[in-house]
């Protein structure tokens, strides 16, 4: 799409579960993710079942005409096509997922001599956050169990490697806390991050791997060194439970959405609150029975970092352009829970309450020369850094996202 029309349905994935899975307890998808480098695509599909679908679509990944728009995932296994197409059994419900980047090849070499019944290859894994606690770690290329981590107490809600490649993994949990494992070292529990007071819905690592956010069932969110594992900083602004976060490509903005209806956007070095987008209803309620109607769920940012997603409870995806106060475009989408951005642009994948998956499509722009310059430079500088530039003001606010 270009900037400023509406979003088009692509494609909607439905469970096509058996008849004695149809009741509707559990049939949530909680989580969808790419893989980073744009091949993979999961969905915890509810009934304790992840699909990881090879990248893209198929049949009707189609750019013209958009025709088929629904596909039952019962039939995939029998189509032609379509034996990459993996179907995880976790045995609890899942709840969060999370692609590593691709690892460097002293990893590789660790992976094949643990578990040499694993191809040496670069190792794709997808980590599945679960009911019980638990995670289950698996190789993506043959569907594989390789690990199982242990030590949370309750339902693992959210998890995030660090973009590095390092194989380091942030999970957050119902049981109040973060734990940081290395996957490199037999999925050892290296640190537990102690603090919040509610459950833990959502864990981001900055893409320059300095930081960590973390939002609970409160209305402040926790910004945690990765370096340290020691708390940074308690950014407070919304007036609700926060249940959703995310950082810029640059790692210079962080997203929060909450349950107060609102997105705020941040300046993770400082802590300074730089916007507010306010989600109105674009209809009156049919009654008053619900004050929270457009509750926020999910944030992310685009891989170029210009426009923003969002899924409310009001019943709508709206995509936000970063220097503007309202909604661009907006798409109708019921039950959604969460969204994500292909890493290459153009398509946002949604997953709702009812177990589907739509993609829609996305944005697609040419990030001007101002921008590409601020993305590259904010990617390695903080905001103090660039304050302290021989610069003119006009640069500094330009840099530092004040020119909004």
């Amino acid at each position: 799409m270009e900037a400023g029309e509406e979003p088009l349905l692509l494609a909607e994935l439905k469970p096509g579960r058996p008849h004695q899975f149809d009741w509707k307890s559990s049939c949530e998808t909680w989580s969808v993710a790419f893989s980073p480098d744009g091949s993979w695509f999961a969905w915890s599909q509810g009934h304790c079942i992840v699909k990881l679908i090879p990248w893209p679509l198929e049949e009707q990944f189609i750019p013209k005409g958009f025709e088929a728009k629904s596909r039952s995932s019962k039939n995939d296994t029998k189509g032609r096509g379509s034996p990459k197409e993996k179907t995880l059994d976790c045995g609890q419900i899942v709840w969060g997922l999370a692609f590593s980047p691709w690892p460097s090849p002293p990893s590789r070499k660790l992976w094949a001599r643990h578990h040499p019944q694993v191809p040496d290859i670069s190792c794709l894994i997808l980590a599945t956050g679960l009911n019980d606690g638990q995670i289950k770690i698996w190789e993506v290329q043959t569907g594989l169990l390789l690990l199982n981590l242990s030590g949370h107490q309750d339902v693992v809600r959210d998890l995030s490697f660090t973009p590095s490649g390092s194989l380091i993994l942030v999970s957050a949990s119902r049981d109040k806390t973060l734990r940081i494992w290395d996957l490199n070292k037999h999925g050892k529990q290296i640190q537990v991050l102690s603090g919040h007071l509610q459950w833990v819905y959502c864990c981001s690592i900055s893409p320059d791997c300095s930081m960590l956010c973390s939002a609970a069932g409160e209305k402040s969110v926790f910004l945690w060194s990765m370096r340290s594992y020691t708390l940074i900083r308690k950014l407070e602004g919304h007036q609700s439970s926060v249940v959703s976060c995310d950082f810029s490509p640059d790692s210079a903005l962080l997203v929060t959405a909450s349950y107060d209806t609102n997105v705020i956007m941040w300046d993770p070095y400082t802590g300074e609150r730089l916007r507010l987008l306010h989600h109105t209803q674009l209809d009156p309620p049919m009654d008053d029975s619900d004050v929270h109607i457009s509750s926020l769920r999910s944030v992310c940012f685009s891989p170029e970092g210009l426009y923003l997603a969002t899924v409310a409870d009001d019943r709508l995806l709206r995509i936000w352009a970063l220097e503007l106060k309202t909604p661009i475009a907006f798409a109708p989408m019921t039950n959604g829970l969460c969204c994500t951005f292909f890493p290459h642009g153009g398509v946002i994948a949604t997953g709702t309450r009812d177990g589907h998956v739509q993609f829609w499509t996305a944005p697609r722009v040419l990030s001007s020369l101002k921008h590409l310059c601020r993305k590259a430079l904010r990617s390695f500088l903080t905001t103090y850094q660039v304050l302290a530039l021989p610069i003119p003001k006009k640069m500094k606010e330009f840099l530092t996202y004040r020119t909004f």
